[in-house]
């Protein structure tokens, strides 16, 4: 029986995805009239299909497709949530999922727009609900939550069967805190947020939350 995304997943045999060194956007070769691009992260692209725009199909880098099965089993884990996407499908490089609208918290301080501390709080309801499953709510940042009508939806769980925490949320989580009233309604420049976003992931191990904040401080009261 046909599903309603076929037509999608035959344009995206057209497709290829490469992932990048260190912890770059995969790069994207190839074309498809009928899908257009939302998405790029370090192992996968998410493209929707003009045909059928419900869904979002989440191709994953050739190196990386061992990933899909893992991800198909953490959205079976975590059932039917207000938090998360839901997974329609897998197959071999792909993920069928609902289409999300709303613009990534990342999007939202580069245009200006009102972060409320209430999404900050869903998102730490939601790494309960996570924890409540038995998973590990790992690698939540600011390109994968939406603001979703004033809600918190996460559009990433790639990474929740893995050990160990990350720290990225709780970092987030303080400077949202501690600085977020500074900059709260105006427009971050693009290049801005891409270094901090470069240097928080090139960080050593050792680099505390203070540490960085300091780093980043001094370079823009150089500026």
């Amino acid at each position: 029986m046909e599903s309603d995304w076929d037509k999608a997943i035959d344009s995206l045999s057209k497709i290829k995805v490469f992932s990048n060194p260190n912890n770059e956007p995969v790069t994207i070769s190839g074309d498809a009239d009928d899908l257009k691009c939302i998405g790029v992260g370090t192992d996968a692209a998410v493209f929707q299909s003009l045909s059928t725009p419900a869904y979002a199909f989440k191709m994953y880098a050739q190196d990386k497709v061992n990933k899909v099965k893992v991800e198909a089993n953490v959205y079976h884990i975590l059932g039917d949530s207000p938090f998360f996407s839901r997974c329609f499908a897998s197959y071999d490089e792909c993920l069928v999922l609902s289409y999300e609208e709303g613009k990534t918290l990342f999007d939202c301080i580069l245009q200006g727009i009102h972060i409320p501390e209430s999404v900050v709080n869903e998102v730490e309801d939601a790494r309960e609900y996570v924890r409540s499953k038995g998973l590990n709510p790992r690698d939540i940042h600011l390109k994968n939550i939406l603001l979703q009508n004033g809600r918190a939806k996460i559009i990433d769980v790639s990474e929740y069967t893995l050990p160990g925490d990350d720290f990225r949320w709780e970092h987030l989580k303080k400077g949202y805190e501690q600085y977020y009233h500074l900059i709260d309604g105006n427009s971050v420049p693009f290049w801005l947020g891409e270094t901090i976003r470069k240097w928080y992931n090139q960080r050593g191990d050792n680099s505390s939350y203070e540490e960085f904040t300091k780093t980043i401080l001094k370079h823009l009261y150089k500026k």
